[in-house]
């Protein structure tokens, strides 16, 4: 769950933080731990609410400034000469004064990584932690570069996901619209015009005419009513507690659910290998991905972390968790002996990103079909139900 954290600093004053975390206490204890001093702790939903209706952008698109930064870095500017430009070049005044920030603290002596610990709502805490180990091992160009490779392979998957449900998405658009102008406009007039025709009719076609007289004589009741279903509907799934218990009752569907666990696991290797190889501890970079795990995946994460601060192996403690396949678990033992866990774990991901490619273009070529006969297979009941009072006024005259 994110949480909106208002903490004070001695340098900056009042800060707004938002990061995730498990709860409002883990939230206060993560600020606490960089030296500020917490004022207040709040759930970020209403606020994630505000910004999706009134559809304000990101401050700064992550992944666009480390592609711009390496760009520059490795053109021989330096850390304060690259920042610079990319705040002469940037047009929305928002960005301008976050770059001047970060410029600004450069010019005190601030390290890099200290700067953007500034503005953790802009730069969450995976991204600081690589800079920082960056610092330290003097490769801040090639750990942005793993960062933009990161985040491109991150970009691919979702955008693979979108993709593949574009086109059912519009089917029920459609689909879903044809009904609601039968429903809501083509069967109040039929049913206005059979109102005094005094004939029995089927039982659904009584159903159907019934359903229009209601519309037609409560049209803006119901229209408003149907607006306020959908939208405390829309509101309550972008609760992050609701999203959460989405994931628990998919994940509880054998077939689905076993997708969606390797889904969250291809992201979890990825991130945790890309840590690894920036040169960031094993503790550190568990608890760092932990928030990518939802439900008792994350719990089984906590379980191997305790265990392997203990002196397990990875391999041995991920595996005793329930957080691996046959396949992820050879792979980590063989990362284990040739030391190589970043870049196995990254294969890992690979491996499952493929896998799960897989199961989506399967999946679509099956439910897209399936989905296209139901909503005809609707729309068709609704007509010849609709049209039925005519074939039996047809047949009486015959």
């Amino acid at each position: 769950m994110r949480f909106e954290v208002r903490a004070l600093d001695r340098s900056t004053g009042i800060v707004s933080i938002v990061l995730d975390a498990v709860s409002a206490e883990a939230a206060s204890d993560q600020v606490l731990q960089k030296g500020f001093a917490v004022l207040r702790v709040r759930a970020e939903t209403a606020d994630s609410w505000r910004r999706w209706f009134s559809g304000t952008s990101q401050v700064l698109p992550l992944g666009q400034f480390s592609q711009e930064l390496l760009t520059l870095l490795e053109a021989g500017l330096s850390i304060v000469e690259s920042i610079e430009t990319l705040r002469e070049k940037e047009m929305r005044a928002d960005r301008r004064q976050l770059l001047s920030q970060l410029v600004h603290a450069l010019y005190q002596g601030e390290s890099l990584s200290q700067a953007l610990e500034h503005f953790p709502a802009v730069f969450p805490a995976l991204y600081t932690a690589t800079v920082q180990a960056s610092e330290r091992s003097g490769d801040l160009a090639e750990s942005l570069g793993r960062y933009v490779a990161y985040q491109s392979q991150l970009d691919l998957v979702r955008k693979k996901m979108i993709s593949a449900s574009i086109y059912p998405a519009l089917l029920v658009c459609v689909g879903t619209l044809v009904i609601a102008f039968l429903l809501g406009y083509v069967v109040p007039r039929f049913s206005r015009l059979f109102e005094d025709l005094g004939r029995d009719l089927p039982y659904m076609s009584r159903m159907l005419m019934n359903w229009g007289m209601l519309v037609a004589d409560h049209s803006v009741p119901l229209a408003a009513g149907i607006l306020s279903v959908f939208a405390v509907l829309g509101f309550w799934l972008r609760m992050p507690s609701t999203r959460q218990a989405l994931v628990s009752r998919l994940m509880a569907i054998p077939a689905l659910g076993e997708r969606v666990r390797v889904y969250q696991l291809a992201r979890f290797y990825r991130t945790l290998g890309m840590l690894l190889r920036g040169g960031i501890p094993i503790m550190a970079s568990l608890n760092m991905t932990a928030g990518l795990l939802q439900g008792h995946l994350r719990n089984h994460l906590q379980q191997a972390t305790r265990k392997i601060s203990e002196g397990v192996p990875i391999s041995l403690a991920m595996e005793g968790c329930g957080l691996t396949t046959p396949v992820s678990s050879r792979m980590l033992r063989v990362g284990e002996r040739t030391g190589q866990m970043g870049e196995m774990m990254e294969r890992i991901a690979r491996f499952y990103d493929d896998e799960i490619a897989r199961w989506v273009d399967w999946f679509i070529r099956l439910f897209e079909p399936i989905l296209m006969l139901v909503i005809g297979v609707a729309i068709g009941a609704i007509v010849v139900l609709m049209y039925f009072p005519i074939f039996e006024l047809a047949g009486s005259l015959n």
